[in-house]
């Protein structure tokens, strides 16, 4: 078959998410390796995005495609009743990284569901109904999972999933308190508290965050934020998830993003990293004090294809390339070089009004004017509003990296296995293409 049948057919029979199908225009990737693919003209592309921030060990890693290889030769598939090798043996794998006593582990298909099931088990375990979310955020396009994300998506689908609460973000560059950061004495905590009284911990069952925020600006909290929304959920007798969707598996240096403020939570949602994008999986950590809950009702959760064991296997795969190739060790020494290339460009560059990450987690946050903090898109810009936002897109295709830019943001998220010489290569190029958001800006 032809490339021009690829694209043709794809434009007659497939439909694209989080798009107009009219204006779409795919790009054709016939070959990805490491940290790069290649287009139809055999183009290639540094991958700064990690595709949608989940391929964590770079694209093909040959022990992992072996390890799918092997599975799918021995047993493709047994209903999720069975216990079966690859689900056990992840299990005990998995357990050996969760911080705490999260030791139990409900495997699903994806984050979506991961946190939906974890909604479900907090709420069969608390016997209340109230979940408590932020504003900036994205738990899934599910209709329960888009229920409990901020994320603009959200509102063109509901009314959704009911009982889900926002609180404000622990934003310190846009802080919706007009305070700054340690003076402030997380106020944006204090708040969460504050609502929690108003809604009554009565009726709350927990408090679901990312640990960092991902593809709605990716936040990172500062230090004592996430130490006090624990103490908080305690204190008031309220489970504390953490969604690690996209922030877990090594992306933050850490197995587990929240282990960087040394909090165990009582829930961890995961999937992305988990198999790095190559197998579909997601699985919900449970603490003890809630499995042993649990254990003794109906758990009223399932789906066929839960914790699929070509999936499984790909998982375990996946899991010891982290450790071999030493991957957290080297998100940590590259997240290193993005800070200190990023706090060059942001004295070059007017259009960058911030830059955050941690480990190799990272957004260029650009503006208008850096006094005003004025965003050069908006937030939820769309069509014509979102032009300058595909411009900037289109110039990084241009120059060989392709990345993320979502309205006003920039993200640097490459595979973890990228080395100096790479990210320097993508570095440039998004340095040079700044010189034109520079035009855009005072």
């Amino acid at each position: 078959m032809s490339l021009s049948d690829v694209k043709r057919y794809d434009r007659e029979y497939v439909m694209h998410s989080w798009s107009v199908q009219s204006a779409l225009d795919p790009m054709v990737i016939t070959k990805t390796q490491g940290v790069f693919m290649w287009d139809e003209n055999g183009k290639r592309y540094l991958d700064m995005s990690s595709q949608l921030m989940n391929q964590n060990i770079g694209h093909q890693h040959p022990k992992v495609v072996d390890a799918i290889k092997k599975q799918a030769e021995k047993v493709c598939f047994v209903a999720p009743g069975f216990a079966y090798e690859s689900r056990s043996f992840l299990g005990k794998a998995l357990a050996e990284i969760t911080p705490g006593d999260l030791k139990r582990f409900f495997f699903t298909l994806g984050g979506a569901d991961a946190n939906e099931n974890a909604v479900k088990m907090a709420r069969a375990y608390t016997k209340k109904w109230k979940i408590i979310t932020r504003y900036r955020s994205y738990h899934g396009a599910t209709y329960g999972a888009i229920a409990l994300s901020g994320d603009p998506r959200r509102p063109p689908v509901e009314p959704a999933m009911p009982g889900v609460v926002r609180v404000f973000d622990p934003y310190c560059y846009r802080c919706s308190f007009g305070l700054t950061y340690p003076s402030c004495d997380l106020r944006c905590v204090k708040s969460v508290e504050e609502v929690i009284q108003y809604e009554t911990p009565e009726t709350v069952a927990a408090v679901l965050v990312e640990s960092v925020v991902g593809s709605n600006g990716l936040i990172v909290p500062p230090d004592g934020y996430m130490q006090r929304l624990r103490e908080i959920c305690t204190r008031n007798g309220i489970l504390l998830i953490v969604d690690e969707v996209m922030c877990g598996f090594g992306r933050t240096g850490k197995w587990f993003a929240v282990e960087n403020w040394n909090v165990v939570p009582d829930i961890i949602t995961m999937a992305k990293g988990l198999t790095s994008g190559y197998v579909p999986l997601g699985a919900v950590a449970l603490s003890k004090k809630i499995t042993d809950v649990l254990d003794k009702q109906m758990l009223w959760a399932g789906l066929t294809y839960n914790a699929h064991p070509l999936a499984c296997a790909t998982a375990m795969a996946t899991l010891q390339v982290y450790r071999e190739d030493q991957l957290m060790e080297n998100s940590v020494a590259m997240g290193g070089v993005i800070r200190r290339e990023l706090e060059a460009m942001k004295a070059k560059h007017r259009s960058i009004g911030d830059t955050r990450g941690i480990g190799l987690f990272w957004v260029i946050e650009l503006v208008k004017d850096k006094k005003t903090r004025e965003p050069l898109v908006k937030w939820n810009a769309m069509g014509a509003e979102a032009a300058v936002s595909r411009e900037i897109s289109k110039r990084l295709l241009e120059g060989g990296v392709y990345t993320t830019v979502r309205w006003n943001f920039l993200f640097i998220v490459p595979p973890l296995c990228i080395i100096e010489e790479e990210l320097r290569e993508g570095l440039r190029v998004i340095d040079k293409v700044l010189d034109y958001a520079d035009t855009l800006a005072v």
